[in-house]
């Protein structure tokens, strides 16, 4: 290092300080390449087998509404560190409940956490707390009611609670009827005011072939049970009369269903009309062993021997 000259010092200098320069904006490159990779990978879509399947978007009959408070329904109120404070409420004809330390107040309409934030409110502007944190809970709720429409044995609108299932509410309103469907239908208004139809199944109580239908019920709520496909036999059978349809019943079941045909009767001889799609009626060429449809009329003739 001593043999050399001020003019080899600074070239050597000069060196040193290119070479981190350098190594510098290599980096600073590399980095800035990165970062418009990330941003195209960003931009880019997603392939199908990430994207969310439609059948996992939650339907719109699991979308519950939030429980209103009104007259006729008991709450728990709490308050977090004032376990003296701590009582069940019943909400008064005017919406109202007496809350301790400040009165009245208003809960007429409100979710329990509005009704909450409401009586929290009432006891930091009378002074009686300082920043408190209260709790609503429903226990008993008078106030949601459902409806219920159809062939039960006394339609009307019931009180409901959140275990209250459909089975529940067919109970309270009498029963099905004989000439109730198998398949009933929960009408529930979403956000907008549409009534949206859901259709349950009863089939399977009875004999434990399947689960019983748990759907939970909400206020405003309409459960219909419709009527179920009937058919009408007369002619010489023993019991001439409007009857249910089966699933799967054929003519010659519901011949037996009517208390089979008379001594002046033949079970071969009948006919069956049937309406078509313009209401227009026909006798239609029938076996016994095919099937009954909605509305048909059998008729049993007498026997020619």
């Amino acid at each position: 290092m001593e043999s050399m000259t001020t003019e080899d010092r600074s070239v050597l200098f000069r060196r040193s300080n290119w070479l981190p320069s350098c190594c510098m904006m290599v980096l600073a490159l590399a980095s800035l390449t990165q970062g418009h990779q990330a941003v195209a990978a960003a931009q880019q879509p997603l392939p199908a087998a990430a994207a969310k399947p439609a059948d996992a978007q939650q339907p719109a009959a699991a979308v519950r509404r939030l429980p209103q408070l009104g007259p006729g329904d008991s709450v728990s109120l709490q308050v977090f560190g004032q376990p003296d404070m701590t009582s069940t409420l019943d909400v008064a004809e005017d919406g109202t409940i007496a809350v301790p330390l400040v009165g009245n107040v208003q809960v007429n309409g409100l979710t329990p956490a509005a009704a909450a934030r409401a009586t929290e409110k009432a006891l930091a502007d009378g002074k009686y707390l300082i920043d408190p944190h209260v709790t609503i809970t429903i226990t008993q709720s008078r106030n949601q009611k459902v409806s219920v429409l159809g062939e039960v044995g006394t339609p009307g609108r019931y009180p409901i609670d959140s275990n209250t299932t459909i089975f529940d509410l067919l109970a309270l309103a009498g029963g099905a009827r004989e000439t109730s469907s198998d398949v009933v239908f929960l009408l529930r208004p979403d956000a907008d005011g549409k009534i949206n139809r859901y259709p349950i199944s009863l089939k399977g109580l009875g004999d434990g072939t399947s689960a019983m239908p748990t759907q939970s019920l909400q206020g405003g709520d309409s459960i219909f049970v419709p009527r179920a496909p009937q058919f009408y036999i007369f002619g010489e059978v023993a019991q001439p009369n409007m009857y249910r349809i089966e699933p799967g019943m054929t003519i010659v079941q519901a011949i037996a269903r009517a208390g089979g045909v008379t001594v002046r009767g033949s079970r071969n001889r009948f006919e069956v009309k049937r309406k078509d799609p313009n209401g227009v009626e026909h006798v239609v060429k029938s076996k016994l062993s095919d099937l009954v449809q909605p509305n048909d009329v059998i008729r049993v003739k007498e026997s020619i021997f």
